[in-house]
């Protein structure tokens, strides 16, 4: 894998308050390999083939909506590696073709292994059956955070990105914010905004990132992968207004609540504040899906 040699845009969102809104376009960077998780696998992969493996087999993990599922996927396909995604849920064993973020996942090449939510929870022993069954396989982990993970998102800072006082991210599985906040300049203050509720998720970015440099506020509406009718207005509004398309999981959620924050004067006036589109837009179809069997509201993408 090589860094593309391409711009990332930084488009302002115009606001009435004396206030200026940004949102970096890393969802463009790559068709499907989108946003931070172009990052997050850039370094974990190259590392692992610097090992001249003779036959490169990477392993990962992630729910049926997974958009780092969807991303090593299409990482494989590309880059001629063999792939597997360890799945939650075993319900889904024999229905995945109806879900469009794995079947987009094995058009791609990728193999899928089944497990319970009991067993998926322990991560740590999964692994380590993983590592034993394939010793020559890299297993990277859910959502793609780890060490390697954190030092590719360093290239989602530029020079650009220098001039902003606040740098806001969604925080999933927290190596995203773990990167930015290890190479952010210290003058600016790093804003993470959770879409779980896990109330570890502040050591794990610490650990990760090894600077006390950054906040995390609650984004999840209660619970990951949540919808709420309110998300789905702000995502359609938002795209009708700035003709940008966010997803319902990271990114809609994050603006969402800085918008709430901006209309709360929680930033001084004056504020520089770059938010970090990181992509995950493959989800929204599944997403439309469960919600037309709701009877609610869709997102629109057209």
């Amino acid at each position: 894998m090589k860094i593309p040699n391409i711009s990332i845009p930084i488009v302002e969102i115009p606001l009435q308050k004396n206030i200026q809104l940004f949102l970096k376009r890393e969802d463009l960077i790559h068709p499907q390999i989108s946003g931070n998780k172009y990052w997050k696998l850039f370094y974990n992969i190259n590392s692992y083939l610097d090992q001249n493996p003779e036959k490169p087999f990477v392993i990962t993990f992630g729910g049926a909506f997974s958009n780092h599922i969807a991303a090593t996927a299409a990482l494989g396909k590309e880059y001629n590696l063999k792939t597997l995604g360890i799945i939650r849920g075993e319900e889904l064993q024999h229905k995945w073709e109806e879900n469009p973020t794995l079947k987009l996942a094995h058009q791609n090449g990728m193999d899928f292994r089944f497990v319970t939510r009991e067993v998926y929870r322990d991560k740590e022993t999964l692994t380590q059956i993983l590592e034993k069954e394939f010793p020559d396989a890299l297993v990277i982990p859910e959502g793609g955070s780890n060490e390697n993970a954190v030092e590719g998102i360093q290239f989602m800072l530029t020079e650009e990105t220098k001039s902003f006082d606040y740098l806001c991210t969604a925080v999933g599985t927290g190596g995203t914010i773990a990167g930015i906040s290890k190479f952010a300049p210290e003058n600016q203050k790093i804003l993470g905004f959770k879409v779980v509720d896990d109330q570890s998720l502040y050591n794990k970015v610490l650990e990760l990132s090894k600077r006390n440099n950054f906040e995390l506020i609650e984004a999840h509406d209660g619970k990951y992968g949540k919808i709420t009718d309110e998300n789905i207005r702000f995502i359609n509004d938002f795209k009708q207004n700035y003709g940008i398309q966010l997803d319902p999981i990271y990114t809609g959620k994050m603006m969402k609540k800085v918008f709430e924050l901006i209309e709360g004067d929680h930033f001084p006036a004056g504020s520089k504040i770059l938010t970090f589109h990181t992509g995950g837009l493959q989800g929204i179809s599944g997403a439309n899906e469960l919600l037309k069997k709701q009877n609610r509201a869709l997102i629109d993408i057209n």
